[in-house]
């Protein structure tokens, strides 16, 4: 794996190569057992013949996971290994034919008549979720050979696409110059730190290096994007007849569309609460004119720098005074060895948690630098990682919560940490530094990613109907500045940000998942706030329960309408309720 690799994959693979000739065959094996039930398969099969096949599907989706897992997180310590490149490759192709020789299943159960789904629906246990979920997408299946056909150019497509914008923008260098003299050549991690210095003139530098690269690799990335967008539009509105390009995002989520209309609503009639959060930030930090440069300014604090081993206890505690089992659950990911935090060249940037199968602990991949941020990250990614924990008595079809659903845990981690940083200070300024932190985040994690899903509709719109380049960036630049108002202006330079954005090239309308999760925290901590320990097992329970239900379902145990546009509010009223704080401190 490399001399600069700090995690321990053997759980995954012993030998990349051996272990996985030997994988390969034990799954021939067992893909050739499961096309055995295709002539099994009828509306009046017994419900253990059909459990039997969904049993097999679930050995051979381990296997596959963990072929995947190892794949994808070699690739992440360096995206210029070819080895890994190429292993990466092989289980992707791999993984393309499983599922074409496992798909007539589906594709039989989508078509099965309600009264007999039914009837082996009751009789499925943790896998009904699962079914439900196959048989969601029913209207907008295609063909056994059709779907084959997908599954096999999305190797050499859509992921080799996708491939190619992770390699380019993870080996993209940058170089600065810090009060005169020329700084080694960057990371983009390392640029970052630059862009939340105290100077103002370097955070100008920065953003401004950072986006002078991307717009000299704008036409390669442009059409990289463009490509991905007409793949999203002529896969699953041309042939799978989905009415909108969200709406594929929306079924995938199992959100209903007007739950997600109104998240956007209300985000959209909120700025002004963050337009006046960057007029008081302005105030504070003493910048004369807040800009798009600034909006993360330090308030008053050094550059203090933090252990792992220092960030690592900082997280266990604040997870251990909300919850011991939260905490032991945690600390083995760490003492597994199950975290790669080094920042190197050509290592994909930011953060992730991959939870693989259930009962194998998580991997997360941190850029560690030692600032207070990162332990902020820290608290995020391990908060992903025990909810994957807490799943684990469910099936690999069923542990992974929904996309608007998986921010919980994390966002949640985040909370419990800045409210333990905060009852343990007793300094005003600190006080007003970690307010100002947490709105800062606030911030990043819901506006932030709601406006990203505004710029995609439009983006969608244009290159569907042919725009350019310069349309997208206009579009963009728009959107930017009606969020920000007069409050903070917008230099030219952030119309190339979109091109810096993964999630917007991987995964259309992702983002919206990050406000949905960051507003929904924000009721669920008022709740604890309110009800104390009695609130604890409750939370827990709704992160067990992983994706075995749909996210409208979960969320009414708590009293949650995601449809109604005053359960979304609320989360905007708990963040005035912040800026007035920050005010009153201040």
């Amino acid at each position: 794996m490399g001399k600069f690799s700090t995690w321990n994959l053997r759980n995954l693979l012993h030998d990349p190569v051996r272990d996985f000739d030997v994988l390969r065959k034990e799954v021939e094996d067992q893909i050739q057992r499961f096309e055995g039930f295709r002539g099994r398969l009828s509306a009046e099969m017994p419900a253990e013949t059909f459990l039997e096949a969904l049993r097999l599907a679930e050995t051979i989706a381990r296997a596959a996971s963990k072929l995947g897992a190892y794949a994808y997180l070699w690739f992440s310590e360096n995206t210029k290994e070819q080895r890994a490149r190429s292993f990466k490759a092989t289980v992707e192709e791999l993984q393309a034919g499983l599922a074409n020789r496992m798909l007539f299943f589906d594709l039989w159960w989508q078509k099965l008549d309600d009264a007999n789904a039914g009837r082996l629906l009751a009789a499925s246990g943790d896998y009904a979720y699962h079914l439900e979920t196959i048989r969601r997408f029913k209207d907008h299946t295609l063909s056994e050979p059709e779907e084959k056909i997908i599954n096999v150019k999305s190797v050499t497509g859509r992921q080799a696409v996708m491939g190619l914008y992770d390699i380019l923008t993870s080996g993209l260098t940058y170089h600065m110059r810090v009060k005169g003299r020329r700084v080694r050549t960057l990371t983009r991690e390392d640029l970052m730190v630059y862009a939340r210095d105290s100077d103002t003139r370097v955070r100008e530098t920065a953003y401004c290096e950072l986006y002078r690269v991307f717009a000299q690799n704008a036409d390669v990335l442009g059409d990289i994007y463009k490509t991905l967008v007409l793949d999203w539009k002529q896969e699953n509105l041309g042939l799978r007849k989905h009415r909108s390009p969200i709406a594929v995002r929306n079924l995938l989520n199992d959100i209903p569309e007007q739950a997600v209309e109104a998240l956007l609503s209300v985000c959209a009639r909120n700025v002004g609460i963050f337009q006046d959060y960057f007029r008081l930030k302005a105030r504070l930090c003493r910048i004369k004119k807040m800009s798009r440069f600034h909006i993360y300014a330090p308030f008053r604090e050094t550059r203090k720098q933090y252990a792992f081993k220092t960030a690592s206890a900082m997280v266990l505690e604040a997870y251990r005074g909300f919850s011991p089992r939260l905490a032991d659950l945690a600390q083995r990911v760490l003492q597994e060895r199950h975290v790669d935090r080094t920042i190197r060249p050509g290592k994909t940037s930011g953060a992730y948690c991959y939870s693989v199968i259930p009962g194998l602990t998580p991997y997360v991949l941190l850029n560690f630098k030692g600032d207070v941020r990162d332990i902020a990250t820290l608290a995020h990614e391990l908060g992903h990682a025990v909810h994957g924990m807490l799943a684990a008595d469910h099936s690999v079809f069923t542990f992974h919560a929904t996309l608007p659903l998986a921010e919980t845990a994390s966002v949640f981690g985040e909370r419990i940490l800045s409210d333990a940083l905060m009852a343990g200070e007793r300094n005003k300024a600190v006080k007003q530094s970690l307010l100002i932190r947490q709105l800062d985040d606030v911030y990043a994690t819901i506006l932030r990613q709601a406006y990203f899903v505004r710029f995609e509709r439009e983006a969608h719109r244009i290159i569907g109907e042919g725009g350019t380049m310069d349309d997208l960036c206009r579009v963009y630049l728009a959107e930017l500045r009606q969020q920000f108002g007069r409050a903070v202006a917008v230099p030219d330079e952030f119309r190339w940000e979109w091109l810096s954005i993964p999630h917007l090239f991987a995964s259309p309308f992702y983002c919206y998942a990050y406000s949905f999760g960051n507003l929904l925290v924000l009721a669920l901590y008022g709740l604890y706030k309110t009800q104390g320990e009695s609130f604890v097992p409750r939370y827990l329970d709704l992160l067990a329960a992983g994706g075995s239900r749909a996210p409208e379902s979960l969320l009414k145990d708590f009293g949650v309408d995601i449809r109604a546009e005053a359960f979304w509010q609320a989360g905007f009223e708990t963040i005035k309720g912040m800026v007035r704080e920050l005010e009153a401190v201040a």
